[in-house]
Parts: structure tokens; sequence; C-alpha cells
């Protein structure tokens, strides 16, 4: 899942779906004429899209994401108790194809208690506080590899291996996802330490 395969939503459709949501909001209300709506198609959910859903005219901003189709919808809110759930409604079909892209989404609207998980598959994945020098980009640059599927087990378990940011530091780390699409990580090995990075204050 890559921010340019979001497709902006014309006006029309945008009053249709904040018919349906803006009751479901925590007191927030979009104004359609306001609203901006991106939508993207996802795999792993058969006739769902992610909808990411911003107001920045109002003060303070507002900015949601849902999982959405005609039938149903799903908002996030940062743990993984959603996912799980629709997880377990639907259910989640999960391939070879799909898997690396389930596991960008899931570490994208998933925090843990202490903070997020970053996928950093490239040094542009970094937020830096400022550019670091060329020499320090191309260093951690050899580091990174992109999401990368090990292997399927017996069970239809896939393991993967990912570089991801925790606060200030670069990890790789082994994934877990089982075939309801539960989310594991272990065998974690710290790469670089106090890296340079802003507060993460994602999404809200």
């Amino acid at each position: 899942m890559y921010q340019e395969a979001f497709t902006k939503l014309e006006l029309d459709e945008i009053a249709t779906i904040l018919d349906k949501l803006n009751p479901e909001f925590d007191g927030s209300v979009f104004d359609p004429v306001e609203t901006t709506v991106l939508a993207q198609d996802v795999t792993f959910y058969s006739g769902y899209r992610l909808l990411d859903i911003a107001d920045y005219a109002s003060v303070p901003a507002m900015r949601r994401f849902v999982l959405y189709s005609e039938d149903m919808f799903i908002i996030l809110n940062f743990s993984n108790e959603p996912i799980y759930e629709l997880n377990q409604k639907l259910p989640i079909k999960l391939s070879e194809d799909n898997i690396s892209d389930y596991v960008r989404f899931f570490f994208t609207y998933v925090r843990g208690r202490h903070g997020r998980f970053i996928i950093t598959e490239s040094v542009d994945d970094i937020n830096w506080k400022e550019d670091p020098p060329p020499s320090a980009r191309k260093a951690i640059g050899k580091i990174l590899i992109p999401i990368t599927l090990e292997n399927t087990d017996g069970e239809g378990n896939y393991h993967l291996k990912a570089c991801m940011i925790f606060k200030d530091s670069l990890f790789k780390s082994n994934i877990k996802v089982e075939p309801n699409g539960f989310v594991s990580l272990n065998d974690e090995e710290l790469l670089v330490e106090d890296i340079p990075v802003l507060d993460d204050t994602f999404g809200q």
C-alpha cells in the first residue's frame, strides 16, 4: 500500500459516505464541502476501501481513517482491535501477493502502548528532523531492506523480515502473520541508535 495509490473522491460520493460516517465519529462532524477523502482498494478485504478523511479547514484539523464498504465500515483507532475484528468477520484473505501490503497497512494504523513501529524500506521513509549528511543517508540506505517474505510454513503462517524505526532507533525484525491476520514480532536486531527523527504524531 502506497500513498500514491490513493484516489481523490468527488463531492457527491463524499457526501454519501459522510452521511453514514458522521453519526459514528466521536462528536466530530465533517462538512462534505470542506473535506477531502482519499480512497484506496484493499486487496485483503474483499469489497473494502481504505478512506483517509481530512478537514484541514477546521481548527484543530480533523482526520480519520476508515475501512469502508457499501454494507459495513470500521473506524480505525490505532489499536489492533478493529483490524482483528474485521479479520474475523469477513474473514481476511491473505496471500503471498498481498501479505507485504497487509504488513504495511497494519503497522501504519496500529500503535503499541509505547509507540509505533514504522516500517522503513528506504531512507525516504524516515521522518528526519533535518536532512542528514549524504554519507549518513548512504550508510543507512545500505542497511535497509524492503519487506521480504521469507517463507510460508505448513500451518499457513507467513514469515517476513523488515526494517522498522521505533522511537529513534532502527531495527531489523522477523514478522509472523497468521492466516487470521494476527501479527507478532520476534528476533528484533538493533541496527542504529539515536537517529535524529521527529516525534511520531501520526494521524491525529
